[in-house]
């Protein structure tokens, strides 16, 4: 891999170089930090999402219900 950097940087140059590369690589842990921590806030996500969360919640009931309901039916079907 080429190095786009003189190879004959002074010592100075060289410290500065990494303590740029430093400071860059904090704020881009800290940046992943924050949107790592605002992905996995299931609460805020839930009260931003309130509407979508109720119709699904809604949606599944309905389909679980008229599931059990179905299987209750046929097996009443059967024991006659």
């Amino acid at each position: 891999m080429a190095s786009s950097l003189p190879a004959n940087r002074s010592p100075e140059q060289i410290r500065s170089s990494i303590e740029a590369t430093r400071q860059e690589l904090a704020f881009s842990v800290n940046d992943l930090r924050s949107k790592v921590t605002q992905l996995a806030d299931w609460r805020r996500q839930l009260i931003d999402n309130r509407q979508t969360a109720l119709i699904g919640a809604g949606v599944a009931g309905f389909v679980i219900g008229g599931g059990v309901a179905a299987t209750f039916s046929l097996l009443k079907r059967r024991r006659r």
